[in-house]
């Protein structure tokens, strides 16, 4: 199976951009809200850790069978149809199995695990949802099979996103998260 790449996904009121370096310094200032890491931890990164993290990003993981897909979300708005970032989602795709599965095995098929965040000046309107609705839905015409993400369970806001994308929370806990997933065609 080779590389998917991010690509550009508009849904009604949002673009969702491939990340680059470049939206670093954009980035910084809309997730430089410290209550952003109250479920997930750590503390706002600055315009050059962003730069660096998007650059090792960038360059993709070791793993040839794994796809790292980010994306920055726009709003489209004005004249240009180029409002301001409001955040990210991301996927890393890969397959369910080994990449030649064994002659009597079943054959391998994708899996993404997702994450969004949207920046505190953004939130409450809808958008982590509409931006997480529509990286499943460009996932599934990738092929992509299940699709999972972990929230913490005191997220309300981050589990009503989960639940908009079409997953639903499992009995599966991951360093304090809820696995959710939706779960393709078999």
């Amino acid at each position: 199976m080779s590389r998917i790449e991010a690509d550009v996904i508009r849904t009604e009121r949002l673009v969702l951009v491939p990340q680059r370096v470049e939206h670093a310094r954009e980035m910084a200032v809309v997730l430089s809200d410290p209550a952003l890491h109250t479920f997930i931890g750590g503390a706002p990164a600055t315009a050059d850790e962003l730069r660096s993290r998007y650059a090792r990003m960038a360059a993709g993981p070791a793993d040839p069978a794994e796809s790292w897909c980010n994306w920055v979300i726009r709003l489209r708005e004005g004249e240009e149809g180029q409002g301001p970032l409001t955040g990210t989602v991301q996927a890393t795709i890969s397959p369910s199995g080994p990449a030649v599965p064994p002659e009597s095995g079943p054959e391998p098929w994708l899996v993404a695990e997702i994450a969004w965040v949207v920046g505190t000046a953004f939130q409450g309107r809808g958008i982590a949802s509409e931006a997480a609705r529509g990286l499943v839905a460009r996932l599934a015409q990738r092929s992509v099979r299940d699709i999972a993400a972990h929230v913490h369970p005191d997220h309300a806001a981050s589990g009503a996103v989960a639940r908009a994308a079409g997953l639903e929370p499992t009995d599966e806990w991951h360093d304090g998260e809820v696995r959710w997933v939706r779960r393709g065609a078999r």
